[in-house]
């Protein structure tokens, strides 16, 4: 017992220490007790300042984010909780990225007008969203198989809840029902990964030298096993092939809001954590004494079939959700191609990708929202004449399929080209076939997805029947804060050093 009190005292030192690296954490753990404390004390009436108190705790956030940005050297890399964790610049940028998609979600959630009226209000909705916050942060920054786990699970433990929120409906039940059966599966298969790759080398930290040693003695299938089932857990947050099944279900299932949170902040935070995870590995098969797989390869094959998948599942679906859903699949091959490249231009590529990936998604769901609100419609042949009824938010439709699509002069059309030209730039180094054949995959799939993308502005402007007027224009906040995400869609296309000097 005596000789453990030095290193307990070690330990506390260094978890103090780690403290100054976790300012936005703790903003967020205190903004969500306040959230809850602001629920108990307002009770019904608590929905419009439990919204107000998270969206202004969050922008506090945000904001120390962006202090660690500036403060954090550039070339510095990190760890804090004995190693648990890494704060490093791609972290950041994924945290920033994944703040300020969050913000705008907690703004859009209150204008579902069927979320809005649903029995139990929205105060738990804003309370779960800032909790799973903290568990996508550590997502972001987790280099110990043990932080990883628990990162992922608390986020899986807020979409579970986001998923199935509206309880009373049968789809919403049936989505949030899918969703944990899928997830429970996911965490038992990544657990049993972990589990091996710690009898293999005896430590959880993917960083430390007895991961490599442990790694390299082991036979190879049994890594490659191991790592293997890792990857599919982490695969389940990014909703790749083969573990996406679960994803048009319950997209189309959950309120239209709980779809714009699930396919745009889990999927960026579980880049961030395939990035950190996939690292040590890219170092470890640089050895000529590892036997374990070639992690380009795998990442190349699942990018590839992945696209594949998602495309043309996309181009059958008459569902605006389920549609976005299986477009979803296809931008997660795509932002893949970025990560198979190993490299600093990669990893920017990414960022940028990734976040006005996010913009556009969550603006063609509001949208989408819209319509329901309005029309009470949420299929795409039901569109047909309605962009001469709604003018604005449908040009603004338009615009944002323009940049999901990615055609100039959209934000989407820069994200891809940033992501192509990192990937060619490897390929003229290393002639690897497989980033060959993601280029090509990239720029078919991409021809594919104008095929789908283009039914909505096709029913809006030039199908048309007879319109009758609505009294009432219903949801005029998702016409206003929608169109402002065009045109920034628009201005980040034609001048992306402003994301890319931040981010």
């Amino acid at each position: 017992m005596e000789q453990l009190v030095p290193n307990i005292s070690a330990q506390l030192n260094d978890v103090l220490q780690s403290l100054h690296f976790f300012v936005p954490e703790l903003y967020l753990t205190v903004l969500f007790i306040v959230v809850l404390v602001t629920d108990l004390l307002f009770g019904k009436r608590s929905a419009k300042m439990c919204r107000l108190v998270a969206t202004g705790g969050l922008l506090l956030v945000i904001l120390q984010v962006i202090n660690q940005q500036v403060v954090l050297p550039h070339d510095m890399a990190q760890r804090v909780f004995n190693g648990m964790l890494v704060l490093h610049h791609p972290a950041i940028s994924f945290k920033l990225v994944i703040d300020v998609l969050a913000l705008i979600l907690l703004m859009y959630f209150a204008w579902d007008n069927k979320l809005k009226q649903h029995t139990k209000g929205l105060s738990d909705l804003y309370s779960i969203v800032i909790g799973s916050l903290l568990g996508l942060h550590v997502m972001a920054m987790a280099v110990n198989l043990l932080s990883i786990y628990l990162g992922i699970e608390f986020v899986s433990i807020a979409s579970y809840l986001l998923a199935s929120y509206r309880t009373g409906n049968a789809k919403s039940t049936e989505a949030g029902l899918k969703y944990v059966l899928f997830g429970a599966a996911a965490s038992a298969v990544m657990l049993y990964g972990i589990s091996l790759i710690y009898s293999f080398t005896g430590t959880l930290d993917i960083f430390a030298p007895q991961m490599q040693e442990g790694l390299t003695h082991v036979n190879g299938v049994s890594s490659t096993f191991a790592v293997g089932l890792v990857l599919l857990g982490i695969g389940f947050k990014l909703s790749s092939v083969p573990v996406h099944f679960y994803v048009p279900d319950v997209y189309e299932g959950a309120a239209t809001p709980v779809t714009a949170y699930l396919s745009t902040l889990p999927k960026i935070a579980g880049f961030a954590l395939l990035v950190n995870f996939i690292t040590p590995l890219i170092l470890f098969g640089t050895g000529a004494n590892w036997a374990g797989i070639n992690i380009r390869i795998v990442l190349s094959v699942a990018g590839i079939i992945t696209m594949i998948a998602g495309n043309f599942a996309a181009l059958w679906q008459n569902s605006v959700k389920r549609m976005l859903a299986y477009s979803g699949i296809g931008h997660t091959g795509f932002a893949l191609m970025a990560v198979t490249t190993f490299s600093a231009a990669g990893l920017s590529s990414i960022t940028y990708y990734l976040f006005v990936y996010g913009l556009a998604n969550i603006a063609a769901l509001m949208m989408a929202n819209f319509f329901e609100n309005n029309e009470d419609i949420t299929n795409i042949s039901d569109y047909k004449g309605l962009g001469f009824k709604y003018p604005l938010i449908s040009v603004a439709f338009v615009v944002v399929m323009i940049s999901l699509t990615g055609i100039p002069i959209s934000a989407g059309f820069t994200g891809k080209v940033l992501v192509f030209s990192a990937v060619y730039d490897i390929y003229q180094q290393t002639h690897d076939v497989w980033l060959l054949a993601l280029m090509a995959t990239g720029a078919i799939t991409t021809v594919v997805g104008l095929f789908y993308y283009i039914k909505i502005p096709l029913n809006l402007f030039l199908k048309r029947v007879e319109i009758v007027p609505n009294e009432i224009l219903k949801s005029t906040n998702l016409v206003v804060f929608s169109s402002v995400i065009a045109l920034l869609l628009i201005i980040f296309g034609i001048l992306p050093h402003l994301l890319t000097k931040v981010l």
